[in-house]
């Protein structure tokens, strides 16, 4: 069964690998192996953000799975999940910061987690769309508390070296 996944999983990577080198840099649609989505609210978002669900919340797994795509300059309100949150950085160059501490840079393959219940927000870089996998554990304490935006002034806080 081990051996199964691992070949499942590898199939699946040499695909994304080879539709990503396939990718016109110059075409503003991503050719990612997720849905874009649909446009995110602007009450919990600034800028072009779009989102769709992977796989839904549910009693089972008690988890929710969202791709997020961020063009340049978007973010994410600040927010807080009672049970943490997990970004799988896919493409770009993104901004996010835990509030009380420095704004930090994630890019493409990177894995960034946030505690539960610690206020943050997360987006793209000024320069760079980025798109990331949202994983949401433990939905049955809940999803997300969403509070105040970022403002400019906060989200140019950023120190690139």
């Amino acid at each position: 069964m081990k051996k199964t996944r691992l070949t499942l999983a590898l199939a699946l990577l040499a695909f994304s690998c080879n539709n990503q080198n396939q990718t016109n840099m110059n075409d503003q649609e991503s050719k990612t192996i997720f849905a874009i989505g649909e446009p995110a609210s602007a009450e919990y978002f600034t800028g072009e953000v779009k989102a769709s669900y992977l796989l839904t919340d549910d009693s089972l797994f008690q988890c929710s799975i969202f791709n997020v795509t961020f063009e340049k300059g978007a973010r994410t309100n600040w927010h807080s999940h009672p049970s943490g949150q997990i970004l799988l950085v896919l493409e770009g160059v993104g901004l996010c910061q835990i509030k009380g501490e420095p704004i930090r840079v994630m890019k493409a393959g990177e894995v960034i987690s946030f505690p539960p219940n610690a206020e943050h927000w997360h987006g793209a870089s000024p320069e760079s769309r980025m798109t990331h996998i949202a994983i949401n554990p433990n939905t049955e304490k809940g999803l997300v508390k969403w509070m105040q935006r970022v403002t400019d002034e906060e989200y140019q806080k950023v120190n690139f070296e």
